[in-house]
């Protein structure tokens, strides 16, 4: 098991240049844990896809379906003393320091797409490129 961010699940689920990576990605470890937090992340991503006309609404609710199922019974609350905690030790926004904390607990790492979050966390943290 592995943590992703809301960067990775939308790099599997969203074309991109780092689609390939993310799909990679799930092939070599398919079970991904996430906060909660994840969905309305990713929520306001296809939103924006949504305002660009890039996506149609029947569209962005069918991608954020799917990918409801890529960390399905593999999502958690977060303690926010342990967040908090990643917050004054680092400059992350409390939304990144979610997925860190999880990582913690969980004692998994974490792979993102954010070069500041690995910078933060390099024992926990990897760039989705480099796992």
């Amino acid at each position: 098991m592995i943590v992703v961010d809301t960067n990775v699940i939308t790099y599997l689920w969203v074309l991109s240049k780092y689609t390939i990576n993310a799909e990679r990605l799930f092939m070599k470890d398919p079970e991904w844990a996430a906060p909660f937090l994840w969905r309305s992340e990713f929520q306001n991503v296809l939103a924006n896809y949504l305002r660009k006309k890039a996506l149609s609404l029947n569209e962005a609710l069918t991608i954020f379906n799917n990918a409801k199922t890529c960390v399905e019974n593999r999502e958690f609350f977060v303690n926010p003393t342990q967040v908090f905690d990643l917050v004054t030790r680092s400059s992350c926004s409390a939304y990144d320091c979610e997925f860190a904390a999880l990582a913690v607990d969980l004692r998994v790492q974490l792979v993102t797409g954010d070069k500041a979050i690995v910078n933060a966390f390099p024992k926990v943290a990897r760039l989705i490129t480099d796992y």
